[in-house]
């Protein structure tokens, strides 16, 4: 089965509602651009139901920047993946600054991904290293304990609705990205995992890049054989570059 690139942005705890309604509007109009790649934009909770008005029926996926575990109940400030069902495609999960600044330990990354699953949303499950873990030779090791907490009670039927995200944590908004060769590595190593676990159908999985993608990069990471797309930060923010990043996606 081929593997349709994605690439998502990521606009963090960025933009206004006006600059959220015209970041979506300047994306929604440029959409034909792009063909052959599916596109999906995470915008602040706030936004994501005046983005969504703006996107219409482009085709281009919105997805939620968190969410928390359980359906319903007295959890104040929390987001339930069954509300986000109503208004979204896609949830992230275990982001590196969710997992470092906030504390989220790889237990809670994965049952954040059941309950996406459970509500019948796609997981894009983040994972990646600190500077110190890839130095000292133990990157792979730590991606694949994440790996192995954030999907360690998903089903083979489930994989479908599953994207996996490699995020280096130290080039995550630094603007040193990975090497295409570091990307290729890490996203080979991670199919590799998922087919060992999963079988053939692991290997199918999705898995993005994340960190510091450019306009002036992504090609170059795009055109890596296991590398399926991105997920894109700061560059994210700008419908222009957005979109040209989609595009070197859609010709590689």
């Amino acid at each position: 089965m081929s593997r349709k690139p994605i690439v998502a942005g990521n606009w963090k705890m960025n933009t206004t509602l006006d600059e959220a309604r015209t970041l979506a509007e300047g994306i929604a109009a440029r959409t034909a651009d792009v063909d052959g790649v599916e596109l999906a934009v995470f915008p602040p909770f706030p936004w994501l139901v005046p983005v969504r008005e703006r996107l219409g029926d482009t085709g281009v996926q919105l997805g939620a920047q968190n969410c928390y575990i359980k359906e319903s109940g007295a959890f104040t400030g929390e987001v339930s993946p069954w509300a986000l069902a109503g208004v979204c495609q896609m949830i992230l999960a275990g982001h590196s600054e969710r997992r470092h600044i906030f504390g989220e330990s790889d237990e809670l990354v994965g049952q954040k991904v059941d309950a996406t699953l459970s509500a019948g949303l796609t997981s894009v499950l983040c994972v990646g290293e600190l500077l110190d873990e890839r130095e000292s030779g133990d990157a792979i090791a730590v991606v694949e304990r994440q790996l192995a907490a954030g999907l360690a009670n998903v089903t083979t039927d489930l994989l479908q609705r599953v994207v996996i995200a490699y995020e280096p944590v130290w080039a995550i908004g630094t603007g040193v990205a990975a090497t295409p060769n570091d990307a290729q590595e890490m996203c080979a190593a991670i199919r590799q995992w998922m087919a060992g676990k999963f079988g053939d159908d692991g290997a199918t999985v999705r898995v993005l890049y994340g960190g510091s993608v450019s306009p002036d990069n992504a090609a170059e990471l795009f055109g890596q054989s296991d590398v399926d797309g991105g997920l894109v930060g700061g560059a994210s923010l700008k419908a222009d570059s957005f979109i040209a990043i989609a595009v070197a996606a859609a010709t590689v």
